[in-house]
This record gives structure tokens, sequence and C-alpha cells, in this order.
């Protein structure tokens, strides 16, 4: 007996669902992927440098109209500081001071073979000159004008009086200093003094000096 359409269809119904899906069907781990794995790579840093970097020294200049420079002794000019050693740059440096400066202004007369080392002036603070020679054997001599020191012990060399001396047309005081040379000072531990330093000098030629010291006109 051949079956009815009801049981034909049910049939076939059954039939189709035996039948399995084409292809594999894809499991939930199958379905996952991983992330690739890509390892970092190392950073690259710039080697340190082996040069230096360049740097700037500060470098002391001086002012132009109350420095001088070293020089050698040269014969007398003309002019206010007619009679100072050195150069005729040397002897304007003297004129500037003095015409600067509200004290007077001494300036060494020295014989052959002495040079103009270094010196400056300054108007503030009352005013100072210092200049230095240098001459034969390392012979030394320093002047100090002006408000160049108040209290006298620690501007002058300590050591022993050793009498009255002249600074040029001043009276002043003779000092045997500690290390072996000579000073003379006039008007210690005043607001304005004088003062002459000596190394490398004896006692009679360094008299002779401080007495030529000669006062430059202002």
């Amino acid at each position: 007996m051949r079956p009815g359409p009801f049981l034909a269809v049910l049939l076939a119904a059954v039939l189709v669902g035996c039948v399995p899906a084409s292809g594999p069907t894809a499991t939930p781990e199958e379905q996952t992927q991983e992330p690739a794995s890509s390892p970092s790579e190392p950073l690259v840093t710039p080697e340190p440098s082996n040069l230096d970097e360049p740097s700037i020294e500060p470098v002391d200049t001086p002012e132009p109209s109350s420095s001088v420079e070293p020089s050698p002794s040269e014969s007398a000019g003309t002019g206010a500081a007619a009679a100072c050693t050195g150069t005729d740059e040397n002897r304007q440096f003297f004129e500037a001071a003095a015409a600067t400066l509200d004290w007077t202004v001494y300036c060494a007369v020295l014989p052959p073979g002495w040079f103009v080392d270094a010196g400056e002036y300054r108007r503030a603070g009352g005013g100072r000159l210092e200049i230095a020679y240098r001459g034969p054997k390392g012979a030394r001599l320093q002047l100090r004008e002006g408000a160049f020191c108040t209290d006298g012990a620690g501007c002058v060399p300590s050591g022993t009086e050793a009498g009255d001396a002249p600074f040029g047309d001043q009276a002043g005081t003779m000092i045997s200093t500690d290390d072996g040379g000579w000073a003379v000072v006039v008007d210690r531990s005043e607001a304005i003094s004088w003062l002459a330093v000596g190394t490398g000098i004896g006692e009679d030629a360094f008299r002779a000096i401080t007495s030529a010291l000669a006062a430059v006109d202002g």
C-alpha cells in the first residue's frame, strides 16, 4: 500500500534532517584567532657625542681710558706727564688720571731697564690708581694711590718702620717689609693715601726711586 500524502511529507522531512550539511562546521576554538605575536623592536638611542660643547670664557677687558698695557721704558715726552717713565700712551694714561681724580697723582721716573707692567685707575669711591713696573733682575715697583685702603694694616705690607722717606714732594714713612722689600707710605689709614712698594731693590736705590716720583699736573 502506498503511503498517504501526510506520511510522505513526514518521511521526507525525516530524511532531510538526517543528511549532514555540506562542509565541516567550525568550532568556537577554530573561530577564535590569537593576535599575531610581534616582538617589539629595540629602541634606537643616539650615541653620546664625543665632542665637547663650545664654551666661552669671560675675558677681562680694561677700560679704554683708564688702563695701561705693558711697555718698555722710554725717554721723557711732553705734556703734564712728560717725566713719567714709559711710552706716550703711558703718559697719556697719567694725564687722563690726573685730570679725572681729585688728588695728586704721581708717576715713577726710572732709569733705563724699567718697564711699565700694568696699571689702572677708577674714579668711584673716592678714586684710586694702581700701576706696576718691572726692572732688571726681577725688581718690581708698585704704586697705589688714592682711596685704595682705609684700614692701613691690611693694605701696607707688614714690617718694621725705618724712619722717614720721601714720596715725591711729600714726606712718608719708610718700612722694611717682612719679605725683604721696602715700602713708603703717606697718610696711612687716611681716606686718601699714597704707597710705594719695591722688591728686589736695595734701600738706597728704593729711596732714590721714591724721591724721584713726579707729580702729574691735572
